[in-house]
């Protein structure tokens, strides 16, 4: 029996109405919520449906009839394709609006929060070029926007972006507005490099291939770090391809790389070495007051640092804020990673104790206060729900405030059931997901109500947002 063929739905002049979630739009057809990429809320499109579920229809604009006011110029040759900048077609100060809404929507919604205390989103300086990492992946499955015609002869290799929705498809980059240089020129030379020797690239499905992954990490202080992963072990063309880099950018601070042969990407848990230079990179933020020194971070291969440098100080500086520190508080800072809100707020309090999951990132919290003489901080690696503990809190102290910055995830239920058996005078509660954060604030309402509210754009040209709420204890 022949199989039916999907029958084609296009519905012309739709207009959409909103942003919505994953960086996608907002339409309706007939009462059904349709979500469509890469367009702006104001656009008058000709839509086709090509999936369509009980409550909601995914679609995408084959044709615009008219354009959004709220459109801006494109900047990157790779929009639409690469995944990583959905919203770059939308003006800046719309962005905002649209990230602000989603903050307040989602404490509304599914916290129940009076959100009469929020303060305007604090919008970014720079929207170009603000990421200190970008990592880019060597592909042997590169993903074309034309199809090939028997005359067309198409490279398969590819240095750059998986596309969205297809795992063993890498977007070839030619530039990225993500990161400053020399970002790009390392990337297109090494791909030159490669190409000129023959050198293989990865094959996701057969993990198969030399060439893996490309990391390069840039600091304020001007450092750089360039680190190759490779999936097989041939040391002389290893050898002579990083010796290729280090003469070409000597203005790399470090050069390192990894041999992974694992079937993922994570470098975690592997042994990085040092080709040249050191094995690390030094951070600096300045202090949340001006008496202050200046602080400083030591950001290794594996360390987890706010990839937007800038806006970090203006989010940890609302956190202190929401905080009122005293120098009599003792604080803990749940999910401390490598230590550097502890740091931030430890000059101004009595003590500061940190917890962290990654064990590798509280030895690189320890050499961040030795760094910054923060001889107040303790740090602590486990799961949270196990650490965090009623014996926990005898052994370190009962906190006057705690701060915390969860994974996407939000917290875990017995966190919260800890928070509220502790009484800390205030919480300030740090998320870049502000559904579980008002999920997580909702179960903290019993005895927390909701003070000062403000989202910090982190990311330009993309629908994440940070959100920082402080939380004071009732009565």
């Amino acid at each position: 029996m022949r199989s039916r063929k999907k029958e084609i739905i296009i519905i012309p002049n739709v207009t959409i109405l909103d942003a919505g979630s994953e960086g996608k739009a907002i339409a309706k057809v007939d009462d059904m919520v349709v979500f469509v990429p890469f367009v702006v809320p104001g656009d008058v499109v000709d839509l086709q449906i090509f999936k369509r579920k009980k409550n909601y229809a995914e679609g995408k604009a084959i044709a615009i009839h008219q354009y959004s006011p709220d459109r801006a110029e494109l900047k990157c040759p790779h929009f639409g394709i690469c995944g990583g900048c959905k919203w770059q077609n939308m003006k800046y100060e719309s962005q905002l609006r649209f990230k602000e809404k989603q903050v307040i929507d989602n404490l509304q919604r599914i916290g129940k929060v009076d959100t009469s205390l929020a303060q305007p989103i604090c919008a970014a300086n720079s929207i170009f070029f603000y990421r200190n990492k970008l990592e880019f992946t060597f592909s042997n499955k590169a993903w074309h926007v034309e199809k090939p015609s028997d005359e067309t002869v198409f490279d398969n290799n590819a240095l750059g972006f998986h596309v969205p929705g297809f795992f063993d498809k890498v977007l070839d980059i030619e530039f990225c507005a993500l990161q400053k240089d020399p970002s790009n020129n390392i990337r297109l030379a090494v791909k030159k490099y490669a190409k000129e020797n023959k050198l293989s690239y990865y094959d996701i499905k057969n993990h198969t291939g030399f060439l893996r992954n490309l990391i390069i990490r840039t600091a304020s202080t001007g450092e750089l770090m360039v680190i190759l992963c490779v999936a097989e072990d041939d040391e002389k063309e290893l050898m002579a391809l990083l010796q290729f880099i280090y003469k070409g950018f000597p203005e790399i601070t470090s050069l390192q790389w990894v041999l992974n042969t694992k079937f993922n990407d994570t470098i975690n848990d592997l042994d990085i070495q040092v080709f040249k230079g050191k094995d690390s990179i030094l951070e600096e933020m300045p202090a949340f007051s001006d008496s202050k020194p200046a602080l400083k971070f030591k950001i290794s291969p594996k360390s987890f640092y706010q990839t937007n440098s800038e806006q970090a100080f203006k989010l940890y500086s609302f956190a202190a804020e929401f905080a009122g520190l005293k120098d009599t508080d003792v604080v803990y800072d749940l999910y401390t990673g490598t230590g550097t809100i502890a740091n931030f707020v430890a000059p101004y309090v009595k003590k500061v104790v940190g917890i962290e999951y990654v064990p590798e990132a509280i030895e690189d919290a320890k050499e961040n206060a030795l760094l910054n003489s923060s001889k107040n901080c303790t740090f602590f690696a486990g799961d949270m729900a196990k650490v965090f503990t009623d014996d926990f809190i005898s052994k370190n102290g009962q906190p006057d405030i705690i701060i915390t910055d969860p994974p996407r995830a939000g917290m875990d239920a017995k966190v919260v059931e800890q928070l509220l058996k502790i009484e800390a005078t205030k919480i300030v509660y740090i998320s870049c997901n502000p559904a579980t954060q008002a999920r997580d604030i909702q179960l903290l309402s019993e005895k927390y109500s909701v003070g000062r509210i403000q989202p910090v754009d982190m990311f330009p040209h993309t629908h994440h947002v940070e959100n920082v709420v402080e939380l004071i204890l009732k009565n």
